[in-house]
């Protein structure tokens, strides 16, 4: 199949563009390269460098391409800037986003599968929630994610193609870019590779369903590739099981002394340390998986020792080192 991914340069999008060439599809790949690379892609995929903003450039994306499937990842995805400014994120979470569901519905797409978050729509869970738990979305990125899924409610109820919301727990893995607002795995790797201590917020005691980036691209051609009898299905997409901060900086320090031991590198990384507390920050969230077990036949399949090991190599190999 024919697939554009939005956002396919970038960390969980060129892990969804490697899982589709894998599996025999044809991704192509709308990206502005703002936090995405080309570097992450084989030269082979055709790379439109385009805004999703700019409705012209994407109706004409997709009279080109003609695509069977969109995999729409590109998002604004710092919950920080959308509480600063609010109209930026709508601009590109929900305007984009309408851009891209809107001319996939002319151009007769059979199926969107749509990046949610669990995160901001569930908000505090000390427990796996499940689907249909209450939303809670509180700031304007959690706002827009609950949006974007009643906006492809909408599109496959009305314009006939199929939907699938994805929400996903915290995404880490090789590829995620460390700057800004991005998950604690990849800032504390840089720093800590760097020779420079990582800031563990607060207390540490913030516990988070981290699952694999490229767990999560087999999510995502899984719900591509399923065949489904409802025209909108929400999935979680996650481990349900939690690790806080504090367990994360250990692992990772552990994971990055070993590497850099058998590397012979001569970088020393520097106890973690405590900073102050971060306001807004939830205590606990997890998601239960139950679903895309039973729909998707769709388990992860990278623990989190792996992970952060596979991860530490990755951004070593990447610095140099």
């Amino acid at each position: 199949m024919k697939v554009i991914v939005t956002g396919g340069a970038g960390f969980i999008g060129s892990h969804i563009v490697d899982t589709l060439l894998a599996k025999g599809h044809e991704p192509f790949v709308i990206d502005n390269l703002c936090s995405g690379e080309k570097k992450n892609l084989p030269p082979s995929v055709p790379v439109f460098e385009a805004d999703i903003v700019d409705g012209a450039r994407i109706s004409a994306i997709f009279d080109e391409v003609k695509p069977d499937w969109v995999c729409h990842q590109a998002a604004q995805m710092s919950v920080s800037r959308s509480m600063r400014e609010p109209l930026f994120d709508a601009e590109n979470n929900v305007m984009g986003l309408l851009n891209v569901f809107d001319n996939a519905a002319r151009v007769g797409v059979k199926r969107i599968v749509f990046a949610s978050s669990g995160g901001v729509l569930y908000g505090e869970m000390t427990t796996p929630a499940p689907e249909d738990s209450p939303k809670k979305p509180v700031s304007p990125y959690g706002i827009s994610k609950w949006i974007g899924e009643q906006y492809l409610e909408f599109y496959a109820r009305e314009r006939g193609l199929q939907g699938v919301a994805l929400r996903y727990s915290n995404v880490y893995g090789p590829r995620q870019n460390p700057h800004g607002e991005a998950g604690v795995v990849a800032i504390f790797c840089k720093a800590m590779l760097a020779g420079k201590a990582a800031t563990v917020n607060g207390d540490g005691k913030y516990v988070r369903d981290y699952v694999h980036g490229r767990d999560v691209a087999l999510a995502n051609v899984a719900a591509l590739e399923t065949t489904m009898s409802a025209s909108f299905t929400p999935i979680n997409i996650g481990t349900g099981v939690g690790a806080d901060v504090n367990e994360i900086a250990s692992q990772l320090y552990r994971a990055t002394q070993d590497y850099l031991k058998r590397r012979q590198s001569s970088v020393i990384v520097p106890e973690c340390r405590h900073g102050e507390s971060r306001a807004g920050d939830l205590r606990s969230n997890l998601v239960s998986p139950s679903r895309a077990a039973l729909l998707l036949n769709w388990k992860p399949t990278i623990g989190l020792k792996e992970g952060i090991e596979q991860t530490v190599a990755w951004f070593a190999e990447n610095q140099g080192l």
